[in-house]
C-alpha cells in the first residue's frame, strides 16, 4: 500500500503570538508538526505496519519544516517530500494545487492528513486535495479500517459518530481519538537522519507561480482587544434582567 501523508510545521500551541508590523513575528519560536497532522502519520504507519507498503510524508513550507518531516521519519515514516519553493507558497488553494502535482508525482493509493491546522483553522486543505485530485475523501475521522480496497470511516460529527464506507483510493482526515500518536524512538532519530527526504521546485512539477496563485490576500492581521473586568448584578433576576437589558441596549449597544 502506497500511504501519502500531507503534514504542516505549526507554531507550539504553547506559543504566545507576537505581531510585527501586520505580520506574525517567528523569533525565538518553536515550531512542531500541526498536532492533528501527527495522529496522520501515526494512522499511516499503523496501516503499514498492517497491510505492508510505504509512507510518504510530504510538506510545503520553508527549510525549518525539515525538522517536522524529520520527527515524522523519526516515528516510522519512509520517505519524505518537501516542497521548499517559495514561489508556491500561499492559500489553501495554492497548497491543494501543489500537493496534487506531489501527489500525482510519487503515487499513492491512501492520503491521510489533519483535519485543519492549528494556526488557520481552516480545514480547507484535505477537501480541497481531494478534489483536485478527484477521489473520495472522509473528514474528521475518529476510526478507520482498510480491508483490500474497502474502507470504513467512522467519523466524529459534533459529539456523535457517523459511519462512511467507500474504496481505494481516498483521502482521510484525522479528527483527535483517532489513535495516540507514538513519541520516536532513539533509534527511530538515528535512522530518520539517513531516510530519504527529496526537495522538490516548481520545475520539478510542472507548476508556474501564476497558476497556483493564492486566491486570497491577508490585508492585515491584530490580536483581539483586551477583555475589560466582568459586572456583577446585584437584587432580584427580575431587577439584575432589566438592568442586563439596559446595558445591551446602551453601553454595549448590541441591541
Amino acid at each position: 500500500m502506497n500511504i501519502l501523508v500531507v503534514l504542516k510545521q505549526t507554531f507550539d500551541t504553547e506559543e504566545k503570538i507576537v505581531i510585527q508590523g501586520g505580520n506574525i513575528s517567528e523569533d525565538g519560536v518553536e515550531f512542531i508538526i500541526n498536532p492533528y497532522d501527527e495522529y496522520a502519520v501515526e494512522e499511516a504507519i499503523k496501516l503499514k505496519e498492517e497491510h505492508g507498503g510505504e509512507v510518504t510524508v510530504v510538506s510545503v513550507g520553508p527549510d525549518r519544516a525539515e525538522s517536522a518531516i524529520r520527527t515524522a521519519l523519526a516515528m516510522g515514516a519512509d520517505k519524505a517530500v518537501l516542497v521548499d519553493d517559495e514561489s508556491l507558497f500561499g492559500d489553501e488553494f495554492t497548497t491543494a494545487k501543489v500537493l496534487a502535482a506531489v501527489a500525482k508525482k510519487v503515487g499513492f493509493d491512501i492520503i491521510l492528513g489533519g483535519q485543519m491546522a492549528v494556526d488557520t483553522g481552516a480545514g480547507q486543505g484535505g477537501p480541497r486535495l481531494a478534489e483536485e485530485l478527484g477521489i473520495n475523501h472522509v473528514s474528521t475521522a475518529v476510526k478507520l479500517e482498510v480491508n483490500g480496497s474497502q474502507v470504513r470511516v467512522e467519523r466524529d460529527v459534533e459529539g456523535d459518530l457517523e459511519v462512511v464506507e467507500t474504496s481505494l483510493p481516498v483521502l482521510i482526515t484525522a479528527q483527535q481519538g483517532l489513535n495516540e500518536p507514538r513519541y520516536p524512538s532513539l533509534p527511530g532519530i538515528m535512522k530518520a537522519k539517513k531516510k530519504p527526504l527529496e526537495r522538490l521546485s516548481a520545475d520539478d512539477l510542472g507548476l508556474s507561480a501564476d497558476e497556483v496563485a493564492a486566491k486570497t490576500e491577508i490585508v492585515d492581521q491584530f490580536l483581539p482587544p483586551t477583555k475589560g473586568a466582568g459586572r456583577i448584578l446585584s437584587g432580584d433576576l427580575s431587577a439584575q434582567a432589566s438592568e442586563l437589558v439596559q446595558l445591551l441596549r446602551n453601553e454595549a449597544k448590541v441591541i
